[in-house]
């Protein structure tokens, strides 16, 4: 199979400028004497934005994402700080999460308009492929103020490179600006994209359209979402894996069910994922001495349903269960690498409450600090068919239509068979049958967390407790309460606003 690999080159290339909005200076620039000279510069070029996606503030972080929400607990305080965003207690002085998406998602639009000022200087290119190339760059700069958005709101676009003085008197866009900008930006990718990439990793004509359908439903426009999910499928490229086990194992990376992944390697130069060393339990027979920072809560395991609907048996809690459970999580009794869970193997977290992830982890192979070489998916076939279903009971339409493809999630797969939903459902009934079908099938998957606050249903989560493995009190999220104006947003970090006050901070920080 064949990745992109980011070039150490790359890294010095691109990476001397600290952040977008507070210094940008000449000597940060590849000039067209040194670069820009030969289509392998536009390569690694475009492998700098790409390499960005990596960063744990952007996507490299994966299902830890979770930890934002009830789903999972994070132990680490200093652990990118999810912790404090699930728990209510961020604040603008942070730093972590806060200051560092805002700045990793800055640093790659920088990446992203110098490619595209620059990428016309390069003679004679052929013309096709610099059109795609053109429009992956559009694609991530997509991403990136996508990301943005959702996680502060409105903010500046910056669509050509600017002075670091420059930098410091941009104001806020609104909201609706921003989103404005992310639809122009993935047009432009739609325009170019091809059907299939010939290297795994980089954006397709499906990406683009699926990550345009993302941003749709993040604002509940639910017709659009349709029009979306209509031009995914009229590719006849994407469809459910088999297995849902099979699903996230390394030898299946890129199968059909993938609209867009994060690609990762083991080797040189820590071009792995993080997963395996911070999910993984530690494992002294494989030398792993895996932190397992972030674990499920029993919150998230409560979730899962009986296979007859029958009350779980408190005798043997995880027999009868939905086998999304065992898919997903390491729980007591169940075995790694050959190894009992807990008495064989443990893990920091996992000794607090009790559970750690399996998802995302590779049990087949040993994997040595960053290096995990699986893929982590952005965007999958299954979690576009909820998106479908869940446009379809919010316009109050076909609702037995949506319920059929809910059915297809619980049912489809070889490893996943579970009672069907029935039909005939109210629309109040069916928007909680698809809620709880996104939260099981997508756990892990760093999606929750923005459901959350798509739906803005943080009063009815919170404040809710995370209980150890022996019954004891770990923490409890929000004790005051979720605030909708401001815990659905990020606070814009303070150094940024102290570079710039002309960016005016977000409501209740």
């Amino acid at each position: 199979m064949k990745k992109i690999i980011f070039p150490f080159i790359v890294l010095l290339f691109f990476t001397s400028c600290e952040n977008y909005l507070d210094k940008i200076l000449p000597d940060d620039r590849i000039t067209s004497e040194t670069f820009w000279t030969t289509p392998e510069d536009a390569t690694l070029a475009l492998n700098g934005v790409y390499n960005i996606l990596r960063n744990n503030y952007v996507y490299g972080y994966g299902g830890g994402y979770d930890a934002c929400t009830p789903n999972a607990y994070q132990w680490a305080h200093w652990e990118g700080q999810q912790m404090q965003v699930g728990d209510g207690s961020i604040f603008s002085g942070s730093g972590a999460i806060v200051s560092e998406r805002w700045k990793f998602c800055y640093n790659g639009i920088y990446r992203s308009n110098y490619f595209l000022e620059n990428i016309d200087l390069i003679p004679d290119m052929d013309q096709a492929q610099k059109e795609i190339m053109i429009g992956e760059v559009y694609f991530l700069r997509g991403l990136f103020y996508d990301l943005l958005v959702r996680s502060y709101g409105g903010v500046p676009l910056i669509t050509k490179t600017i002075t670091s003085e420059e930098g410091r008197n941009v104001s806020r866009a609104s909201k609706e600006e921003t989103w404005v900008q992310v639809h122009a930006d993935f047009d432009e990718a739609i325009k170019r994209l091809p059907k299939d990439a010939s290297t795994t990793g980089h954006a397709t004509l499906g990406s683009a359209l699926g990550m345009k359908m993302k941003a749709y439903l993040f604002t509940s426009q639910w017709d659009k979402v349709l029009e979306y999910c209509d031009k995914i499928d009229a590719l006849s490229k994407y469809k459910l894996y088999p297995s849902y086990y099979g699903l996230f194992q390394y030898e299946n990376e890129g199968n059909d069910e993938t609209l867009f992944s994060l690609c990762f390697m083991n080797g040189a130069f820590s071009q792995g994922s993080v997963f395996d060393r911070y999910w993984q339990p530690q494992n002294l027979k494989y030398g792993i001495d895996g932190s397992n920072s972030v674990a499920p809560t029993q919150l998230l395991v409560d979730q899962y349903e009986t296979l007859d609907g029958s009350p779980v048996d408190l005798n043997n809690p995880y027999s009868n269960r939905d086998p999304r459970l065992d898919l997903t999580i390491l729980r007591p009794g169940a075995y790694f690498q050959g190894q009992l869970y807990p008495d064989e193997i443990r893990n920091h977290t996992g000794q607090k409450v009790g559970f750690a992830i399996r998802k995302y982890t590779i049990e087949t192979m040993q994997v040595v600090g960053n290096q995990s070489p699986l893929d982590f998916m952005i965007l999958r076939y299954g979690d576009v068919l909820l998106c479908r279903a869940e446009a379809m009971i919010e316009t109050n339409n076909n609702i037995d239509g949506a319920i059929d493809i809910i059915n297809r999630i619980r049912a489809e797969r070889e490893d996943v068979k579970m009672p069907l939903v029935p039909k005939g459902l109210s629309q109040v009934d069916a928007r909680k049958k698809l809620r709880h079908e996104r939260r099981i099938e997508l756990a892990f998957e760093g999606q929750f967390w923005d459901d959350i606050k798509r739906w803005n249903t943080g009063p009815e989560f919170y404040p809710c407790d995370v209980i150890g493995g022996l019954g004891e009190l770990i923490q409890t999220k929000f004790p005051n309460g979720y605030n909708l104006e401001k815990d659905n947003l990020l606070p814009i970090p303070d150094n940024e606003i102290s570079l710039n006050p002309n960016l005016k901070q977000n409501p209740g920080y």
